[in-house]
């Protein structure tokens, strides 16, 4: 067994417990798959990251990112969460922004105040759900047809499926049966308020993961790319605007959405609550 260093951090709110936790494994490049894979089914956590050196020239680090049941090329706390933990431990970036290399390529992170914001990478399955799924995800989230104002793709690495529904009442109120949608993202959300942006954030938003470790993910960067991307190219949002995620759970979640001429940041706040080692 060798020690790594080793950070739990809690993401997406500056108020330790209030966010996401993430377990970071860093100097990890001796480790395999399948003990990454064990570590991630251990802590039981939405996901667990490991920083390795990169192998692209142009990226600062590389991170492997692992759920209780598989490794996703893409996600967003975990994305936030490295690179807090890559800074913490003496990262200094190449350029102006940092660089990450993952599953999906690289990943452009940019330092704004206190936070920290990734660009919303690109679905890689967008449009409309077909009426067998739709109707299965209305059954397994105990809603009825007239709550569901639209349904769609957001695919962006983790496969996200997003419902729109009417209030945000509705979103705090479901109840999902996790043997339905076994294997799938799901993501609902609405707006707090029908027509205006006002109020401490824009958006409720929920995701769940059939058959995960942790079934409702607290506070999801990657749901929220995706997300955004409908919002924006729909007009449904500004061009910044605030997300609230984990108030079911008792957390107290924010997320940052912003559109800068043709990216879309998706960023929050960072604080470290575990500092150690890991023997592995």
């Amino acid at each position: 067994m060798r020690r790594h260093p080793f950070q739990q951090l809690d993401v997406f709110t500056d108020q330790p417990l209030q966010g996401n936790p993430l377990a970071v494994v860093l100097e990890a490049d001796d480790l395999d798959e399948q003990r990454m894979a064990a570590l991630a089914n251990w802590t039981n956590l939405s996901e667990t990251a490991f920083l390795l050196q990169p192998t692209d020239p142009r990226a600062d680090y590389r991170v492997r990112i692992f759920t209780t049941l598989k490794e996703l090329p893409f996600a967003g706390h975990p994305t936030l969460g490295a690179c807090h933990a890559w800074l913490q431990s003496g990262g200094v970036a190449k350029g102006r922004e940092i660089i990450q290399q993952c599953g999906i390529g690289l990943v452009r992170i940019r330092r704004d105040g206190e936070l920290l914001a990734f660009t919303a990478p690109p679905l890689l399955r967008a449009g409309p759900l077909g009426p067998a799924l739709l109707e299965q995800l209305i059954a397994a989230l105990g809603l009825t047809d007239d709550q569901v104002l639209d349904a769609r793709w957001v695919d962006n690495g983790a496969g996200w499926v997003a419902l729109r529904l009417a209030s945000r009442e509705q979103v705090l109120a479901v109840t999902p049966d996790f043997s339905r949608i076994l294997g799938m993202a799901v993501g609902v959300f609405a707006a707090w308020q029908a027509e205006s942006a006002e109020g401490p954030a824009s958006f409720e938003v929920r995701a769940f993961v059939g058959g995960d470790g942790m079934p409702e993910d607290p506070v999801t960067g990657s749901l929220n790319a995706g997300i955004a991307r409908w919002l924006l190219e729909e007009g449904l949002a500004p061009d910044r605007y605030l997300v609230s995620q984990g108030t079911a759970l008792g957390r107290n979640g924010r997320v940052h959405v912003q559109r800068i001429g043709e990216d879309i940041w998706v960023g929050g706040a960072c604080v470290t609550c575990i500092e150690g080692q890991i023997s592995l």
